[in-house]
């Protein structure tokens, strides 16, 4: 018995855990989708009502602009913080005397919450006290930039405040690889006559590939359950031009009392979200597998 004990106590002791998170993550998830069959308001209701909130989904306007927000941003958001955080890296990676300063200063974004975020840029946006009123008092009366209130540039504030939060975080998966390759790689490049642009254009970044794989997913989760950023930053307006998913899930059921809606709304994230992570699970599974 005590040998049985001592040989299974780790299975034990993280059994109590393992079932906990599974009913509180994959058995609300269950619920979720099975609420999202039925005709709930504010109140759930179990009778099975089809596809109608999924039909009802697809046919509202806020949820279309909120879909298409979501691919603005998203695109924007992956690409910029890509190619920010790479050449950060790449200028890290020269061996600078300073390298621990900028890194900590690259990073520190990291390190506040994506409501402090929203809040910081939504003053520095402000056309009232923000950058606008800052060149009006230089002598630059016909300077404006109210980009924050402005219905259709809205949605690239909230890729600033975004790409800003976000691409030192990127900057550090990129560094960490490009520490990972060998010198020995660079320097036969350099015997060969390569240029230190060539090296980092035909050898380097190609083998950089599990990263740019790695950021691409990290990204694309971030996009998809953005909500706090949003509502810090523009509280999805002006009017509902800067609403997103997780923003219209949140108002449909806590605002509208239409739970079932919301619902639906969330099943779309959630397969938004496995449509990127599955692929990138079974690559990493694949590549173990292999080696």
């Amino acid at each position: 018995m005590f040998k049985w004990l001592e040989k299974n106590l780790p299975k034990i002791v993280l059994f109590p855990s393992v079932g906990l998170i599974s009913w509180f993550v994959y058995g609300f998830i269950l619920w979720t989708f099975y609420i999202s069959f039925t005709n709930s308001k504010i109140l759930p209701r179990y009778e099975l009502w089809g596809v109608g909130q999924y039909v009802k989904l697809w046919g509202t306007r806020k949820w279309l602009i909120a879909v298409d927000n979501l691919l603005i941003f998203t695109v924007l958001f992956l690409v910029i913080c890509i190619v920010i955080g790479v050449v950060l890296a790449i200028f890290l990676d020269q061996k600078i005397r300073t390298e621990g300063i900028l890194r900590t200063i690259y990073l520190y974004p990291m390190a506040l919450s994506f409501i402090v975020t929203g809040t910081a840029w939504k003053w520095i946006l402000n056309p009232t006290w923000g950058i606008e009123k800052l060149f009006v008092d230089w002598g630059f009366e016909n300077f404006t930039f109210d980009w924050l209130v402005n219905r259709d540039m809205a949605i690239y504030t909230i890729v600033i405040a975004g790409v800003w939060q976000s691409s030192g975080f990127v900057m550090a998966l990129f560094l960490a690889g490009l520490r990972s390759i060998e010198d020995e790689i660079v320097k036969a490049a350099k015997i060969d006559g390569a240029s230190l642009f060539t090296v980092y254009w035909k050898i380097i970044i190609p083998m950089m590939r599990p990263v740019f794989f790695t950021s691409f997913v990290v990204l694309v989760h971030i996009s998809i359950k953005s909500y706090d950023l949003i509502v810090a930053l523009t509280q999805g307006g002006p009017g509902i031009s800067t609403t997103m998913p997780a923003l219209f899930m949140t108002q449909t059921a806590f605002h509208k009392s239409q739970v079932a809606l919301s619902a639906a709304s969330a099943m779309m994230m959630f397969m938004a979200v496995a449509a990127v992570i599955i692929p990138y699970l079974y690559s990493e599974l694949r590549r173990e597998n292999v080696s």
